[in-house]
């Protein structure tokens, strides 16, 4: 779908964001690539990748903040599909300057939306966290909070075609602020400390999290709620894997922070459908007949698609795969 299409990521500069792009130059033929971002120096240094200098022509570089409508306005001009990826996400920070994070995560969002239904977008997904699942920090419930805007948004379309779903994922394994950088960046010290050795974290690596995105654009119909099934593992493991000869001293969770994660909640389950692959979490309020059994009524879904059973909770201590210590050696080695 992405040949000859016209298509516009904001936080394009990130980690997802980078890769994402760079699939988009591999596998597909686009018309136009617009990169929506507010760091002028990571755009340069983006132009100027071997990985997209030699597709220049199609690249457009926006310095913009999801906060200015007027930009994001421009910047959409023409755009068939959006990937909503810019968020403010440093969990410690967040807390210290809540609205912040509320202008950019959430007033931030709305305006992707508003601008994506002005412009005509035909598809819009947007990137959410397992932390947004029954939050108990203000990144997380901001990222809920944006997660219900984008899904209500295709209940105020109206004559437009735009279609919204949101992709729900863990902790994407070395990206920029996760735990693995810091851990190799203070291996050699002796000392890997540990907030709690109990706990539990899923994990997707950008590649995976690529594929999936690509797939939910293909599997959208809008109104979606899309979470893959990927493994767990254990604090304790990765800091084994990453630094075996080290002691592993614990040091506390931190303000914000819980000991296992979710990404479907026992109240989600209620309207959610599983795939051998991924989860379908279904609107709970829309204005279509897109429900989870008219969905089911579909003969063929049927065969390919389960109701989750009841009290349902995806979670990251409770999931059924889970990493082992080769395993993460593997996955840490790739990233080195």
């Amino acid at each position: 779908m992405f040949d000859d299409a016209s298509i516009l990521v904001t936080g394009g500069t990130g980690s997802f964001g980078r890769a994402f792009i760079a699939r988009l130059l591999k596998d597909y033929r686009p018309k136009k690539i617009i990169v929506y971002s507010r760091d002028e120096w990571k755009q340069y240094e983006m132009q100027t990748s071997a990985t997209f200098e030699s597709d220049k022509d199609l690249m457009r570089y926006f310095i913009g903040d999801i906060r200015d409508k007027d930009r994001l306005m421009m910047a959409m001009s023409d755009v068939d599909y959006i990937v909503h990826a810019a968020a403010l996400k440093q969990v410690p920070a967040l807390e210290y300057n809540p609205f912040e994070a509320v202008k950019t995560n959430i007033v931030g969002t709305q305006n992707v939306i508003d601008a994506s239904i002005a412009c005509k977008a035909k598809k819009v997904v947007a990137i959410s966290t397992d932390k947004a699942a029954a939050p108990i920090n203000l990144y997380g419930a901001t990222k809920l909070t944006a997660d219900k805007l984008v899904i209500a948004a295709n209940n105020i379309v109206g004559e437009h075609d735009t279609r919204f779903s949101v992709v729900r994922y863990g902790n994407v394994l070395g990206s920029r602020g996760s735990v693995v950088p810091y851990f190799l960046s203070i291996k050699a010290g002796g000392d890997i400390p540990i907030t709690d050795p109990r706990m539990t974290r899923f994990s997707i690596t950008l590649t995976e999290g690529v594929d999936f995105v690509i797939r939910c654009f293909e599997m959208m119909h809008g109104g979606e709620l899309f979470v893959p099934k990927i493994p767990s593992y254990r604090i304790t493991d990765l800091a084994t894997a990453i630094a075996p000869d080290a002691r592993q001293v614990t040091a506390g969770i931190r303000p914000g922070e819980k000991l296992h994660e979710e990404m479907i909640t026992p109240t989600d389950a209620m309207t959610t459908l599983a795939h051998t692959n991924h989860y379908v979490v279904f609107p709970s309020i829309s204005s279509s007949d897109y429900t989870v059994d008219n969905f089911l009524d579909q003969r063929e879904n049927h065969k390919i698609y389960s109701r989750c059973p009841e009290g349902f909770r995806y979670a990251s201590d409770t999931n059924p795969e889970f990493l082992s210590v080769d395993k993460l050696c593997e996955l840490v080695g790739d990233l080195s």
